[in-house]
């Protein structure tokens, strides 16, 4: 299967209704006392993980404002989908801490307990991206990778900032 978001037309804000399938959201910020929670949606797991990778973008910076202009390829391995999730956002955060980059979309492939994306973004830029917090990493605390009550999947964690 394969996965696309962060693009103007994937993406949407919490409570925007999807146009022709009625979906609320995309992607989330949620309470935590000390961190910020993070959750994705998706009718596919590989879109919940793409939203749930835009959510942690939008906790720094706005994703429109992100600029898809270098892929960057990411491998990871989980034992189960939580794992993968933790995997794949800490993967992530590596990406952005060690090549000074913001990602804002996302290409999944999940197969068996493997996961391969293409993440596209840019170099930071201070003055137009204005980062408000650096993530520090994602973590056990709340991580779920289910599907929703009403369809779909839902993937979160709390990240580290």
């Amino acid at each position: 299967m394969n996965a696309r978001a962060g693009s103007p037309d994937g993406q949407r804000r919490v409570g925007q209704a999807g146009e022709a399938t009625g979906e609320v959201s995309r992607w989330e910020h949620f309470e935590h006392a000390a961190d910020v929670g993070v959750r994705g949606y998706g009718p596919t797991v590989e879109e919940a993980f793409a939203n749930v990778a835009v959510a942690m973008t939008a906790v720094i910076t706005a994703p429109e404002a992100v600029a898809p202009a270098e892929a960057v390829p990411i491998d990871c391995a989980g034992a189960s989908l939580d794992e993968l999730l933790f995997a794949w956002l800490n993967a992530l955060v590596f990406e952005m801490a060690t090549r000074r980059m913001l990602f804002s979309a996302f290409e999944i492939e999940i197969a068996g307990n493997r996961l391969h994306a293409v993440a596209r973004g840019e170099r930071v830029d201070r003055a137009r991206h204005q980062p408000s917090v650096e993530v520090k990493g994602a973590t056990y605390t709340q991580l779920s990778v289910r599907h929703g009550a009403v369809g779909g999947w839902v993937a979160q964690c709390i990240l580290d900032v």
